[in-house]
């Protein structure tokens, strides 16, 4: 509901939103990298950082995003170099890993509510990942018989993600005509794009919690694990739903 307000009233808010998500997201995976592998993840570098990221992609864009993920690396190294060598190399990379998968990532869903149209653009991003899930789960749940990745995700299997296919692609399709005035042949292969990458969000996420022998990244939404646990396969599509929309969708005049 706040998402929807937010695009409904000032599209800009989605900012806000993502800004917030970002905070406790990054918040969450240094936890879990501590908690699970005692990795010192350089953590205010990293929300700083993060923060500058979103907030340059609004007047800059993707020059603003790429200058502060820059920016927020190098600071990243410097805040872990007082703690000594013993365990730097693992230090910075995690550091770097948490940077590049919260808030660069995220940055490319604030830039996508920017063009006139973005409330659409953010709309349709989200709609697809929606539908890759619902089609996923029921596929899964009514044919699922082959696992995908029994040692990463033993509950993925190939009828799910089949169905994940089948559900993205028609709602990318019917976005993109509906939403974005534009060609329903170009919705629908950008739909079956989003859903491989919330697929391999949803592995990633599933790869560092078994890694790190954790079962949730965090505890903030009780019973469904932390606000990092939803937005494993969010992160990944707002890259992709980005470049794919601003190459192949002309935005709103």
């Amino acid at each position: 509901m706040v998402i929807v307000a937010s695009l409904w009233f000032i599209r800009e808010l989605f900012i806000v939103v993502v800004a917030v998500a970002v905070a406790v997201s990054t918040w969450e995976l240094a936890g879990a990298l501590r908690r699970g592998g005692g990795i010192k993840v350089s953590l205010w570098p990293a929300l700083i950082g993060g923060q500058a990221m979103l907030w340059l992609a609004w007047p800059l864009g993707a020059l603003g995003v790429v200058a502060a993920a820059a920016t927020t690396m190098l600071a990243c190294m410097l805040w872990r170099m007082p703690d000594g060598p013993d365990n730097f190399l693992r230090d910075v990379s995690a550091s770097m890993f948490t940077v590049a998968y919260v808030p660069f990532f995220a940055a490319f869903a604030a830039m996508l509510v920017l063009p006139l149209d973005g409330t659409q653009r953010v709309l349709t991003w989200m709609l697809c990942v929606v539908a890759s899930d619902v089609g996923g789960y029921a596929a899964g749940v009514l044919a699922g018989r082959h696992p995908m990745a029994p040692n990463i995700s033993p509950k993925k299997s190939w009828e799910g993600f089949a169905g994940s296919l089948i559900a993205g692609s028609v709602a990318g399709a019917i976005c993109v005509s509906e939403l974005l005035h534009g060609d329903w042949r170009l919705g629908a292969p950008l739909g079956a794009l989003l859903v491989a990458a919330a697929t391999i969000g949803d592995l990633i996420e599933s790869l560092i919690k078994r890694d790190l022998g954790l079962k949730d990244m965090g505890s903030l939404l009780p019973g469904h694990g932390g606000l990092m646990d939803r937005m494993d396969s969010m992160l990944p599509t707002a890259l992709v739903a980005w470049v794919l929309l601003s190459t192949f969708v002309p935005t709103a005049p």
